[in-house]
Protein backbone atom coordinates (compact mmCIF):
# COMPACT_ATOMS: atom_id res chain seq x y z
CA UNK A 1 0.00 0.00 0.00
CA UNK A 2 1.46 3.33 -1.03
CA UNK A 3 2.17 6.03 1.53
CA UNK A 4 0.31 9.34 0.97
CA UNK A 5 2.53 12.28 0.06
CA UNK A 6 2.93 14.69 2.96
CA UNK A 7 3.08 18.28 1.80
CA UNK A 8 5.77 20.55 3.23
CA UNK A 9 3.69 23.64 4.00
CA UNK A 10 6.81 25.78 4.31
CA UNK A 11 7.33 25.34 0.59
CA UNK A 12 3.82 26.22 -0.52
CA UNK A 13 4.09 28.91 -3.18
CA UNK A 14 2.86 32.37 -2.39
CA UNK A 15 -0.63 32.84 -3.88
CA UNK A 16 0.61 36.10 -5.38
CA UNK A 17 2.20 33.94 -8.06
CA UNK A 18 -1.29 33.02 -9.22
CA UNK A 19 -1.85 36.62 -10.16
CA UNK A 20 1.56 36.71 -11.86
CA UNK A 21 0.60 33.73 -14.02
CA UNK A 22 -3.08 34.58 -14.52
CA UNK A 23 -3.03 33.02 -18.00
CA UNK A 24 -5.65 30.37 -17.23
CA UNK A 25 -8.89 30.14 -19.16
CA UNK A 26 -12.49 29.75 -18.11
CA UNK A 27 -15.53 28.97 -20.21
CA UNK A 28 -19.01 30.38 -19.71
CA UNK A 29 -21.10 28.04 -17.53
CA UNK A 30 -24.58 27.32 -18.93
CA UNK A 31 -27.62 25.86 -17.21
CA UNK A 32 -31.40 25.70 -17.46
CA UNK A 33 -32.23 25.44 -13.75
CA UNK A 34 -30.50 27.24 -10.91
CA UNK A 35 -27.09 28.88 -11.11
CA UNK A 36 -24.68 30.10 -8.44
CA UNK A 37 -21.60 32.21 -9.11
CA UNK A 38 -19.37 33.11 -6.18
CA UNK A 39 -15.74 33.68 -5.21
CA UNK A 40 -15.47 30.33 -3.36
CA UNK A 41 -16.33 26.88 -4.78
CA UNK A 42 -17.58 25.49 -1.45
CA UNK A 43 -19.85 28.50 -0.98
CA UNK A 44 -21.18 27.99 -4.50
CA UNK A 45 -21.93 24.37 -3.57
CA UNK A 46 -23.79 25.53 -0.43
CA UNK A 47 -26.10 27.58 -2.62
CA UNK A 48 -26.64 24.69 -5.02
CA UNK A 49 -27.50 22.42 -2.07
CA UNK A 50 -30.38 24.71 -1.13
CA UNK A 51 -31.58 24.96 -4.73
CA UNK A 52 -31.70 21.15 -4.85
CA UNK A 53 -33.85 21.14 -1.70
CA UNK A 54 -36.43 23.35 -3.40
CA UNK A 55 -35.22 26.73 -2.23
CA UNK A 56 -35.31 29.67 -4.61
CA UNK A 57 -32.62 32.17 -5.56
CA UNK A 58 -33.05 34.17 -2.33
CA UNK A 59 -32.79 31.09 -0.10
CA UNK A 60 -29.71 29.88 -1.98
CA UNK A 61 -28.14 33.34 -1.88
CA UNK A 62 -28.32 33.38 1.91
CA UNK A 63 -26.85 29.86 2.08
CA UNK A 64 -23.99 31.05 -0.14
CA UNK A 65 -23.59 34.18 1.96
CA UNK A 66 -23.39 32.31 5.27
CA UNK A 67 -20.97 29.77 3.80
CA UNK A 68 -18.68 32.56 2.61
CA UNK A 69 -18.21 33.46 6.30
CA UNK A 70 -16.36 30.15 6.61
CA UNK A 71 -14.65 29.95 3.23
CA UNK A 72 -13.61 33.60 2.84
CA UNK A 73 -13.63 35.49 6.18
CA UNK A 74 -10.93 37.82 4.85
CA UNK A 75 -13.70 39.59 2.94
CA UNK A 76 -16.97 39.10 4.76
CA UNK A 77 -18.67 37.79 7.84
CA UNK A 78 -21.54 37.89 10.27
CA UNK A 79 -19.72 40.84 11.85
CA UNK A 80 -20.34 42.90 8.69
CA UNK A 81 -23.18 44.21 6.51
CA UNK A 82 -25.10 43.02 3.44
CA UNK A 83 -27.25 44.42 0.61
CA UNK A 84 -29.61 42.55 -1.69
CA UNK A 85 -31.49 43.04 -4.96
CA UNK A 86 -34.14 40.44 -5.84
CA UNK A 87 -35.78 40.00 -9.24
CA UNK A 88 -39.22 38.43 -8.79
CA UNK A 89 -40.03 36.50 -11.95
CA UNK A 90 -43.76 36.32 -11.15
CA UNK A 91 -44.28 40.05 -10.80
CA UNK A 92 -41.32 41.04 -13.02
CA UNK A 93 -40.23 43.57 -10.40
CA UNK A 94 -36.97 44.34 -8.62
CA UNK A 95 -36.92 44.63 -4.82
CA UNK A 96 -34.13 45.87 -2.58
CA UNK A 97 -32.96 45.30 0.97
CA UNK A 98 -30.51 47.51 2.86
CA UNK A 99 -28.78 45.39 5.48
CA UNK A 100 -26.31 47.98 6.73
CA UNK A 101 -25.92 48.89 10.38
CA UNK A 102 -25.90 52.18 12.24
CA UNK A 103 -23.39 53.95 14.46
CA UNK A 104 -23.83 53.54 18.23
CA UNK A 105 -26.29 56.09 19.62
CA UNK A 106 -23.66 57.63 21.89
CA UNK A 107 -21.05 58.07 19.16
CA UNK A 108 -20.75 61.59 17.77
CA UNK A 109 -18.16 63.91 16.25
CA UNK A 110 -17.36 65.63 19.54
CA UNK A 111 -16.46 62.31 21.13
CA UNK A 112 -14.35 61.32 18.12
CA UNK A 113 -12.50 64.63 18.15
CA UNK A 114 -11.92 64.31 21.92
CA UNK A 115 -9.98 61.13 21.16
CA UNK A 116 -7.65 63.05 18.87
CA UNK A 117 -9.21 61.89 15.60
CA UNK A 118 -9.07 64.17 12.57
CA UNK A 119 -10.97 63.56 9.32
CA UNK A 120 -12.34 60.06 9.91
CA UNK A 121 -12.29 57.16 12.35
CA UNK A 122 -9.22 54.94 11.76
CA UNK A 123 -9.88 51.49 10.37
CA UNK A 124 -8.46 49.81 13.51
CA UNK A 125 -10.34 51.95 16.05
CA UNK A 126 -13.28 49.98 17.48
CA UNK A 127 -15.41 53.11 17.33
CA UNK A 128 -15.44 52.34 13.60
CA UNK A 129 -17.65 49.32 14.34
CA UNK A 130 -21.22 49.96 13.28
CA UNK A 131 -23.93 47.48 14.25
CA UNK A 132 -23.40 44.41 12.02
CA UNK A 133 -26.37 44.08 9.69
CA UNK A 134 -25.68 40.74 8.00
CA UNK A 135 -27.72 38.52 10.35
CA UNK A 136 -30.86 40.61 10.03
CA UNK A 137 -30.36 40.80 6.26
CA UNK A 138 -30.11 36.99 6.01
CA UNK A 139 -33.25 36.37 8.01
CA UNK A 140 -35.23 39.09 6.22
CA UNK A 141 -34.12 37.86 2.79
CA UNK A 142 -35.39 34.35 3.57
CA UNK A 143 -38.64 35.57 5.10
CA UNK A 144 -39.53 38.19 2.48
CA UNK A 145 -38.01 36.87 -0.75
CA UNK A 146 -37.58 33.16 -0.05
CA UNK A 147 -39.66 30.28 -1.36
CA UNK A 148 -41.08 29.19 2.00
CA UNK A 149 -40.07 25.62 1.23
CA UNK A 150 -36.82 25.65 3.23
CA UNK A 151 -36.19 26.77 6.80
CA UNK A 152 -33.47 28.94 8.31
CA UNK A 153 -32.00 25.73 9.71
CA UNK A 154 -31.83 24.28 6.19
CA UNK A 155 -30.18 27.41 4.82
CA UNK A 156 -27.56 27.64 7.59
CA UNK A 157 -26.78 23.91 7.70
CA UNK A 158 -24.10 23.83 4.93
CA UNK A 159 -22.13 26.65 6.56
CA UNK A 160 -22.39 25.08 10.02
CA UNK A 161 -21.12 21.81 8.58
CA UNK A 162 -18.20 23.57 6.90
CA UNK A 163 -17.29 25.46 10.08
CA UNK A 164 -17.41 22.36 12.29
CA UNK A 165 -15.78 19.87 9.93
CA UNK A 166 -13.23 22.34 8.55
CA UNK A 167 -12.45 23.69 5.09
CA UNK A 168 -9.21 23.68 3.08
CA UNK A 169 -8.22 27.32 2.62
CA UNK A 170 -8.18 28.54 -0.96
CA UNK A 171 -5.13 30.01 -2.63
CA UNK A 172 -5.79 33.74 -2.94
CA UNK A 173 -7.83 33.89 0.24
CA UNK A 174 -4.84 32.44 2.11
CA UNK A 175 -2.71 35.30 0.87
CA UNK A 176 -5.21 37.83 2.23
CA UNK A 177 -5.32 35.95 5.54
CA UNK A 178 -1.53 36.00 5.81
CA UNK A 179 -1.47 39.75 5.21
CA UNK A 180 -3.92 40.26 8.08
CA UNK A 181 -2.34 37.85 10.57
CA UNK A 182 -0.69 40.58 12.63
CA UNK A 183 -3.87 42.68 12.58
CA UNK A 184 -5.92 39.79 13.97
CA UNK A 185 -3.35 39.11 16.69
CA UNK A 186 -3.18 42.67 17.98
CA UNK A 187 -6.84 43.72 17.52
CA UNK A 188 -8.24 41.70 20.45
CA UNK A 189 -7.25 39.00 22.96
CA UNK A 190 -9.30 36.48 20.97
CA UNK A 191 -7.43 36.43 17.67
CA UNK A 192 -6.60 32.72 17.91
CA UNK A 193 -10.26 31.99 17.12
CA UNK A 194 -9.49 33.14 13.56
CA UNK A 195 -6.06 31.53 13.22
CA UNK A 196 -4.64 28.04 12.82
CA UNK A 197 -2.24 27.27 15.66
CA UNK A 198 -1.58 30.99 15.96
CA UNK A 199 -0.90 31.49 12.26
CA UNK A 200 -2.85 32.40 9.16
CA UNK A 201 -3.59 29.17 7.27
CA UNK A 202 -1.66 28.40 4.09
CA UNK A 203 -3.31 27.21 0.86
CA UNK A 204 -4.86 23.77 1.32
CA UNK A 205 -4.57 23.73 5.09
CA UNK A 206 -7.82 22.83 6.84
CA UNK A 207 -9.23 25.29 9.33
CA UNK A 208 -12.19 24.75 11.62
CA UNK A 209 -14.23 27.62 13.07
CA UNK A 210 -16.24 25.95 15.86
CA UNK A 211 -17.10 29.20 17.62
CA UNK A 212 -18.51 30.60 14.39
CA UNK A 213 -20.65 27.46 14.09
CA UNK A 214 -21.95 28.14 17.61
CA UNK A 215 -22.85 31.69 16.59
CA UNK A 216 -24.72 30.36 13.55
CA UNK A 217 -26.62 27.89 15.77
CA UNK A 218 -27.71 30.79 18.00
CA UNK A 219 -29.35 32.38 14.95
CA UNK A 220 -30.96 29.11 13.87
CA UNK A 221 -32.40 28.60 17.37
CA UNK A 222 -33.35 32.15 18.30
CA UNK A 223 -33.58 34.00 14.97
CA UNK A 224 -32.29 37.57 14.95
CA UNK A 225 -32.29 37.63 18.76
CA UNK A 226 -29.59 34.96 18.66
CA UNK A 227 -27.22 37.62 17.38
CA UNK A 228 -28.61 40.97 18.50
CA UNK A 229 -29.43 39.88 22.05
CA UNK A 230 -27.89 37.42 24.48
CA UNK A 231 -24.40 35.91 24.50
CA UNK A 232 -23.18 37.16 21.12
CA UNK A 233 -24.42 40.72 21.63
CA UNK A 234 -22.82 40.86 25.07
CA UNK A 235 -19.48 39.66 23.68
CA UNK A 236 -19.57 42.36 20.98
CA UNK A 237 -20.31 45.15 23.46
CA UNK A 238 -17.74 43.92 25.99
CA UNK A 239 -14.98 43.92 23.38
CA UNK A 240 -15.83 47.33 21.92
CA UNK A 241 -16.07 48.96 25.34
CA UNK A 242 -12.75 47.43 26.38
CA UNK A 243 -11.13 49.42 23.55
CA UNK A 244 -12.76 52.78 24.24
CA UNK A 245 -15.89 52.25 22.20
CA UNK A 246 -19.38 53.36 23.17
CA UNK A 247 -21.65 50.68 21.68
CA UNK A 248 -24.41 49.45 24.01
CA UNK A 249 -26.62 46.37 24.00
CA UNK A 250 -29.51 48.61 23.06
CA UNK A 251 -27.76 49.60 19.81
CA UNK A 252 -27.75 45.95 18.76
CA UNK A 253 -31.23 45.15 20.02
CA UNK A 254 -32.80 48.01 18.05
CA UNK A 255 -31.19 47.12 14.70
CA UNK A 256 -33.44 46.53 11.70
CA UNK A 257 -32.92 45.97 7.98
CA UNK A 258 -34.69 48.35 5.62
CA UNK A 259 -36.69 47.38 2.54
CA UNK A 260 -36.13 50.14 0.02
CA UNK A 261 -37.16 51.08 -3.51
CA UNK A 262 -34.23 50.43 -5.87
CA UNK A 263 -32.92 53.29 -7.98
CA UNK A 264 -32.41 52.82 -11.71
CA UNK A 265 -31.18 54.30 -14.96
CA UNK A 266 -32.06 53.17 -18.49
CA UNK A 267 -28.98 53.27 -20.70
CA UNK A 268 -29.28 53.47 -24.47
CA UNK A 269 -33.05 53.26 -24.25
CA UNK A 270 -32.79 49.50 -23.77
CA UNK A 271 -31.05 48.28 -20.62
CA UNK A 272 -32.24 49.41 -17.19
CA UNK A 273 -29.66 49.07 -14.44
CA UNK A 274 -30.90 48.76 -10.84
CA UNK A 275 -28.91 49.65 -7.73
CA UNK A 276 -29.70 49.95 -4.03
CA UNK A 277 -30.27 53.60 -3.08
CA UNK A 278 -28.06 55.54 -0.66
CA UNK A 279 -26.52 55.02 1.83
CA UNK A 280 -24.94 52.69 -0.74
CA UNK A 281 -22.75 54.07 -3.54
CA UNK A 282 -24.70 52.36 -6.33
CA UNK A 283 -25.85 55.76 -7.57
CA UNK A 284 -22.23 56.31 -8.69
CA UNK A 285 -22.64 53.71 -11.43
CA UNK A 286 -25.96 55.20 -12.54
CA UNK A 287 -24.50 58.72 -12.60
CA UNK A 288 -21.57 57.51 -14.69
CA UNK A 289 -23.86 55.73 -17.17
CA UNK A 290 -26.03 58.84 -17.44
CA UNK A 291 -23.02 61.10 -17.99
CA UNK A 292 -21.59 58.71 -20.60
CA UNK A 293 -24.90 58.64 -22.44
CA UNK A 294 -25.18 62.43 -22.37
CA UNK A 295 -21.59 62.84 -23.59
CA UNK A 296 -22.51 60.80 -26.65
CA UNK A 297 -25.89 62.49 -27.16
CA UNK A 298 -24.26 65.93 -27.11
CA UNK A 299 -21.65 64.84 -29.64
CA UNK A 300 -18.80 65.36 -27.18
CA UNK A 301 -17.41 61.96 -28.19
CA UNK A 302 -18.25 59.34 -30.75
CA UNK A 303 -20.39 56.37 -29.61
CA UNK A 304 -18.57 54.24 -27.03
CA UNK A 305 -19.23 50.98 -28.81
CA UNK A 306 -17.65 52.39 -31.99
CA UNK A 307 -14.41 53.05 -30.11
CA UNK A 308 -11.83 50.31 -29.90
CA UNK A 309 -12.25 48.44 -26.63
CA UNK A 310 -9.87 49.75 -23.95
CA UNK A 311 -8.32 52.20 -26.40
CA UNK A 312 -7.03 55.48 -24.93
CA UNK A 313 -10.11 57.43 -26.07
CA UNK A 314 -12.48 54.78 -24.69
CA UNK A 315 -10.73 54.56 -21.32
CA UNK A 316 -10.41 58.35 -21.08
CA UNK A 317 -14.16 58.77 -21.59
CA UNK A 318 -15.06 56.19 -18.93
CA UNK A 319 -12.54 57.54 -16.43
CA UNK A 320 -13.75 61.12 -16.73
CA UNK A 321 -17.41 60.10 -16.39
CA UNK A 322 -16.64 58.07 -13.29
CA UNK A 323 -14.60 60.88 -11.73
CA UNK A 324 -17.57 63.22 -12.18
CA UNK A 325 -19.92 60.60 -10.74
CA UNK A 326 -17.71 60.03 -7.68
CA UNK A 327 -17.46 63.77 -7.06
CA UNK A 328 -21.23 63.81 -6.57
CA UNK A 329 -21.76 60.51 -4.81
CA UNK A 330 -18.98 61.01 -2.30
CA UNK A 331 -20.51 64.31 -1.29
CA UNK A 332 -24.22 63.44 -1.30
CA UNK A 333 -24.37 59.74 -0.36
CA UNK A 334 -25.27 59.23 3.28
CA UNK A 335 -28.14 57.86 5.38
CA UNK A 336 -31.40 59.04 3.73
CA UNK A 337 -33.23 58.59 7.03
CA UNK A 338 -31.08 61.35 8.51
CA UNK A 339 -30.21 63.63 5.58
CA UNK A 340 -32.14 64.54 2.43
CA UNK A 341 -30.39 63.19 -0.67
CA UNK A 342 -31.37 64.63 -4.08
CA UNK A 343 -31.39 61.26 -5.89
CA UNK A 344 -34.07 62.20 -8.42
CA UNK A 345 -32.32 65.45 -9.26
CA UNK A 346 -28.88 63.82 -9.54
CA UNK A 347 -30.24 61.33 -12.08
CA UNK A 348 -32.30 63.86 -14.06
CA UNK A 349 -31.44 64.31 -17.73
CA UNK A 350 -30.80 68.03 -17.31
CA UNK A 351 -28.36 67.57 -14.45
CA UNK A 352 -26.53 64.69 -16.17
CA UNK A 353 -26.22 66.85 -19.29
CA UNK A 354 -24.70 69.67 -17.26
CA UNK A 355 -22.13 67.28 -15.81
CA UNK A 356 -21.39 65.81 -19.24
CA UNK A 357 -20.50 69.27 -20.54
CA UNK A 358 -17.51 69.25 -18.19
CA UNK A 359 -16.03 66.44 -20.30
CA UNK A 360 -13.07 67.28 -22.53
CA UNK A 361 -12.23 64.63 -25.11
CA UNK A 362 -8.66 65.92 -25.41
CA UNK A 363 -7.60 65.72 -21.78
CA UNK A 364 -8.43 65.13 -18.15
CA UNK A 365 -10.32 67.78 -16.18
CA UNK A 366 -7.96 68.64 -13.28
CA UNK A 367 -10.67 70.17 -11.07
CA UNK A 368 -13.60 67.82 -10.62
CA UNK A 369 -15.91 68.84 -7.77
CA UNK A 370 -19.47 67.91 -6.88
CA UNK A 371 -22.32 69.70 -8.60
CA UNK A 372 -25.39 71.39 -7.10
CA UNK A 373 -28.48 69.53 -8.31
CA UNK A 374 -30.72 71.13 -5.68
CA UNK A 375 -29.96 74.56 -7.14
CA UNK A 376 -30.63 73.45 -10.70
CA UNK A 377 -33.93 71.68 -10.08
CA UNK A 378 -37.08 71.99 -7.96
CA UNK A 379 -36.44 69.44 -5.79
CA UNK A 380 -21.40 49.84 -3.09
CA UNK A 381 -20.50 39.99 -4.42
CA UNK A 382 -22.27 36.83 -5.66
CA UNK A 383 -25.20 36.05 -7.83
CA UNK A 384 -27.85 33.31 -7.73
CA UNK A 385 -30.68 32.43 -10.10
CA UNK A 386 -33.24 29.63 -10.00
CA UNK A 387 -35.36 27.43 -12.23
CA UNK A 388 -38.33 29.77 -11.93
CA UNK A 389 -36.45 32.74 -13.35
CA UNK A 390 -35.83 34.61 -10.08
CA UNK A 391 -32.47 36.23 -9.42
CA UNK A 392 -30.77 37.38 -6.25
CA UNK A 393 -27.87 39.78 -6.48
CA UNK A 394 -26.22 39.75 -3.04
CA UNK A 395 -23.21 41.38 -1.48
CA UNK A 396 -21.68 41.48 1.98
CA UNK A 397 -18.49 42.84 3.51
CA UNK A 398 -16.42 43.59 6.60
CA UNK A 399 -15.23 46.72 4.71
CA UNK A 400 -11.39 46.53 4.97
CA UNK A 401 -10.65 42.81 4.64
CA UNK A 402 -11.15 41.32 8.12
CA UNK A 403 -12.54 44.68 9.18
CA UNK A 404 -11.08 45.78 12.49
CA UNK A 405 -9.68 42.26 12.96
CA UNK A 406 -11.23 42.24 16.46
CA UNK A 407 -12.92 38.98 17.52
CA UNK A 408 -15.69 38.99 20.17
CA UNK A 409 -14.85 36.26 22.69
CA UNK A 410 -16.24 32.85 21.79
CA UNK A 411 -17.96 34.07 18.62
CA UNK A 412 -15.54 33.14 15.80
CA UNK A 413 -15.83 36.25 13.61
CA UNK A 414 -14.27 39.70 13.23
CA UNK A 415 -16.08 43.01 13.54
CA UNK A 416 -16.39 45.34 10.57
CA UNK A 417 -15.01 48.89 10.41
CA UNK A 418 -17.70 50.43 8.24
CA UNK A 419 -17.91 53.52 10.48
CA UNK A 420 -14.62 54.67 8.95
CA UNK A 421 -16.78 55.80 6.05
CA UNK A 422 -18.16 58.70 8.12
CA UNK A 423 -16.68 62.20 7.81
CA UNK A 424 -15.74 64.12 10.98
CA UNK A 425 -17.12 67.41 9.67
CA UNK A 426 -20.47 68.54 11.07
CA UNK A 427 -21.32 70.41 7.85
CA UNK A 428 -20.82 67.38 5.58
CA UNK A 429 -23.91 65.34 4.59
CA UNK A 430 -22.04 62.16 5.57
CA UNK A 431 -21.04 63.54 8.99
CA UNK A 432 -20.78 61.07 11.85
CA UNK A 433 -23.86 60.95 14.06
CA UNK A 434 -25.18 58.41 16.53
CA UNK A 435 -27.80 56.08 15.03
CA UNK A 436 -26.79 57.01 11.47
CA UNK A 437 -25.63 54.73 8.66
CA UNK A 438 -22.42 55.73 6.85
CA UNK A 439 -21.50 55.96 3.17
CA UNK A 440 -21.42 52.36 2.05
CA UNK A 441 -19.26 50.92 -0.72
CA UNK A 442 -20.86 47.48 -1.22
CA UNK A 443 -23.43 47.39 -4.02
CA UNK A 444 -25.22 44.57 -5.87
CA UNK A 445 -26.62 45.22 -9.36
CA UNK A 446 -29.36 43.89 -11.63
CA UNK A 447 -30.23 44.84 -15.19
CA UNK A 448 -33.39 44.28 -17.21
CA UNK A 449 -34.50 44.69 -20.81
CA UNK A 450 -38.04 45.93 -20.51
CA UNK A 451 -39.39 43.96 -17.58
CA UNK A 452 -37.36 40.84 -18.39
CA UNK A 453 -34.22 40.02 -16.41
CA UNK A 454 -31.03 40.63 -18.38
CA UNK A 455 -28.17 40.45 -15.85
CA UNK A 456 -27.63 39.66 -12.19
CA UNK A 457 -24.12 40.90 -11.51
CA UNK A 458 -21.67 42.75 -9.31
CA UNK A 459 -18.00 43.50 -8.76
CA UNK A 460 -16.51 43.42 -5.25
CA UNK A 461 -13.79 45.74 -4.03
CA UNK A 462 -14.48 48.98 -2.13
CA UNK A 463 -14.59 52.01 -4.41
CA UNK A 464 -13.89 49.79 -7.41
CA UNK A 465 -17.45 48.47 -7.34
CA UNK A 466 -19.36 51.10 -9.35
CA UNK A 467 -16.38 51.31 -11.71
CA UNK A 468 -16.63 47.57 -12.22
CA UNK A 469 -20.40 47.76 -12.76
CA UNK A 470 -19.91 50.24 -15.60
CA UNK A 471 -16.98 48.47 -17.25
CA UNK A 472 -18.51 44.98 -17.11
CA UNK A 473 -21.92 46.16 -18.32
CA UNK A 474 -20.40 47.96 -21.30
CA UNK A 475 -18.37 44.85 -22.09
CA UNK A 476 -21.59 42.81 -22.18
CA UNK A 477 -23.30 45.41 -24.40
CA UNK A 478 -20.27 45.21 -26.69
CA UNK A 479 -21.06 41.50 -27.16
CA UNK A 480 -18.67 39.92 -24.67
CA UNK A 481 -19.81 36.74 -22.93
CA UNK A 482 -20.25 36.95 -19.15
CA UNK A 483 -16.86 35.30 -18.63
CA UNK A 484 -15.08 37.44 -21.22
CA UNK A 485 -16.67 40.58 -19.74
CA UNK A 486 -15.03 39.71 -16.41
CA UNK A 487 -11.70 38.57 -17.88
CA UNK A 488 -11.07 41.80 -19.77
CA UNK A 489 -8.46 44.12 -18.20
CA UNK A 490 -10.01 46.78 -15.98
CA UNK A 491 -9.00 50.11 -14.49
CA UNK A 492 -9.55 51.50 -11.00
CA UNK A 493 -9.60 55.15 -10.04
CA UNK A 494 -7.81 55.65 -6.70
CA UNK A 495 -7.18 52.91 -4.17
CA UNK A 496 -10.11 50.51 -4.41
CA UNK A 497 -10.56 48.75 -1.08
CA UNK A 498 -9.19 50.31 2.14
CA UNK A 499 -6.53 48.31 3.98
CA UNK A 500 -6.54 48.19 7.79
CA UNK A 501 -2.91 47.02 7.67
CA UNK A 502 -1.92 50.30 6.02
CA UNK A 503 -2.80 53.26 8.22
CA UNK A 504 -2.06 55.62 5.32
CA UNK A 505 -4.99 54.20 3.35
CA UNK A 506 -7.89 56.57 2.99
CA UNK A 507 -10.87 55.34 4.99
CA UNK A 508 -13.42 58.02 4.18
CA UNK A 509 -13.53 57.50 0.44
CA UNK A 510 -11.03 59.99 -0.94
CA UNK A 511 -11.13 59.43 -4.71
CA UNK A 512 -8.17 61.20 -6.28
CA UNK A 513 -6.67 61.46 -9.74
CA UNK A 514 -4.61 58.26 -9.71
CA UNK A 515 -5.82 55.64 -12.19
CA UNK A 516 -4.54 52.07 -12.02
CA UNK A 517 -4.54 49.74 -15.03
CA UNK A 518 -3.86 46.04 -14.86
CA UNK A 519 -1.70 43.79 -16.98
CA UNK A 520 -3.19 43.47 -20.43
CA UNK A 521 -3.29 47.24 -20.90
CA UNK A 522 -0.53 48.17 -23.32
CA UNK A 523 2.32 50.52 -22.46
CA UNK A 524 1.32 52.60 -25.48
CA UNK A 525 -2.15 53.08 -24.01
CA UNK A 526 -0.70 54.06 -20.63
CA UNK A 527 1.58 56.58 -22.34
CA UNK A 528 -1.33 58.04 -24.32
CA UNK A 529 -3.42 58.47 -21.18
CA UNK A 530 -0.53 60.14 -19.37
CA UNK A 531 -0.26 62.56 -22.26
CA UNK A 532 -3.95 63.37 -21.73
CA UNK A 533 -3.23 64.34 -18.12
CA UNK A 534 -4.06 61.09 -16.30
CA UNK A 535 -1.86 59.86 -13.47
CA UNK A 536 -1.89 56.42 -15.10
CA UNK A 537 -0.15 53.54 -13.32
CA UNK A 538 0.22 49.90 -14.33
CA UNK A 539 -0.33 47.19 -11.71
CA UNK A 540 0.54 43.50 -11.82
CA UNK A 541 0.68 40.51 -9.52
CA UNK A 542 -1.48 40.59 -6.43
CA UNK A 543 -2.04 44.33 -6.92
CA UNK A 544 -4.54 43.28 -9.58
CA UNK A 545 -6.88 42.69 -6.63
CA UNK A 546 -7.50 46.45 -6.90
CA UNK A 547 -9.71 45.63 -9.88
CA UNK A 548 -12.27 43.79 -7.78
CA UNK A 549 -13.74 40.36 -8.27
CA UNK A 550 -16.99 40.02 -10.15
CA UNK A 551 -19.72 37.50 -10.82
CA UNK A 552 -22.17 37.64 -13.73
CA UNK A 553 -25.26 35.61 -14.59
CA UNK A 554 -26.98 36.53 -17.85
CA UNK A 555 -30.40 35.37 -18.97
CA UNK A 556 -30.54 34.13 -22.57
CA UNK A 557 -33.19 32.34 -24.63
CA UNK A 558 -32.60 29.51 -27.05
CA UNK A 559 -34.50 29.32 -30.38
CA UNK A 560 -37.35 27.42 -28.72
CA UNK A 561 -37.88 30.29 -26.29
CA UNK A 562 -36.65 28.41 -23.24
CA UNK A 563 -34.42 30.52 -21.00
CA UNK A 564 -30.81 29.57 -20.39
CA UNK A 565 -28.51 30.95 -17.69
CA UNK A 566 -25.01 31.95 -18.81
CA UNK A 567 -22.58 32.62 -15.97
CA UNK A 568 -19.04 33.85 -15.46
CA UNK A 569 -16.83 34.05 -12.37
CA UNK A 570 -13.86 36.34 -11.95
CA UNK A 571 -10.35 34.99 -12.54
CA UNK A 572 -9.17 37.42 -9.85
CA UNK A 573 -10.80 35.25 -7.17
CA UNK A 574 -10.80 31.59 -6.12
CA UNK A 575 -14.36 30.72 -7.07
CA UNK A 576 -16.44 29.57 -9.98
CA UNK A 577 -19.95 29.44 -11.38
CA UNK A 578 -21.89 26.18 -11.25
CA UNK A 579 -25.28 25.04 -12.50
CA UNK A 580 -27.98 23.04 -10.75
CA UNK A 581 -28.87 19.76 -12.41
Amino acid sequence: MSTPVKLDWSKVSNPEQSFQRFASRRSVVYGTKGMVSSSQPLATEAGLEILRKGGNAADAAVATSVALNVTEPSCCGIGGDAFCLFYDAKTKTVKALNGSGRAPAKLDIDYALSRGLKQSIPLTDLNSVTVPGATSAWVDTIEHFGSGSVTIADVFEPAIRLAEEGVPVSELHSWAWQRSESLIKRASPNGDEMLLNGKAPLPGQIIKLPNLAKTFREVVTHGKDGFYKGRVAQAIVDLIKSKGGVMELEDLAQHTSTFVEPIKYTYGGEVTVYECPPNGQGITALLALGILESIQEQGLSKPLLEMEHNSPEYLHTLIEALRLAFADSQYYVTDPDVEQIPVEQLLSKDYLASRARLFDSSGSNPKVIHGSPINSSDTVYFSVTDQWGNACSYIQSNYAGFGTGAVPKGCGFTLQNRGSGFVLDKKHPNALKGGKRPYHTIIPALATKGDELFLSYGVMGGFMQPQGHVQVLLNILRGFTPQAALDAPRFCISAGTPDAEDESTSSAGDINSEVYFEDGTSQETIAALKAMGHDARLVSGYNRALMGRGQVIQKLRDPSGRFVWAAGSDLRADGHAAAQI
